[in-house]
């Protein structure tokens, strides 16, 4: 498979234009870790998450995010990690005990109940990457 551009990605509605153009500078090093994952993947060894959710954090509109969540690596396990920091699909039971902690701390500090059931679209949905 040919490597696509950011700006190819953004034509296809894998990311949103206006990421295209803020990771620009960046391309290069994108395009080195798309074929790095392909390499691992025709070797036999996957990575997480799956391939259509590695990017999914960019589509929606940089202008629409109000708050960026860095986390950790994925989760380890296959079907867990669907492209969103601290997100897991809505099978996974139980909850990661991060994903846990963030729900606890909400709750005593804001009194949030847990954005239901642990994959945070409805946070994606308002800003929340």
């Amino acid at each position: 498979m040919t490597p696509r551009t950011l700006a190819e990605l953004a034509v296809d509605g894998v990311i949103d234009p206006e990421w295209a153009d803020a990771l620009a500078p960046a391309q290069h090093t994108i395009t080195a870790l798309g074929e790095r994952l392909r390499e691992e993947q025709a070797e036999g060894r996957g990575y997480l998450p799956a391939g259509d959710h590695v990017l999914r954090a960019f589509e929606r509109p940089m202008s629409a995010v109000k708050v960026l969540i860095t986390g950790q690596d994925p989760y380890p396990t296959p079907g867990h990690p669907i492209g969103l920091s601290f997100a897991v699909d809505a099978h996974v039971r139980p909850l990661p005990r991060s994903l846990g902690n963030i729900y606890k701390e909400l709750d005593s500090a804001l009194g949030l109940p847990p954005a239901p059931p642990g994959a945070l679209t409805a946070w994606s949905d308002q800003g929340v990457l």
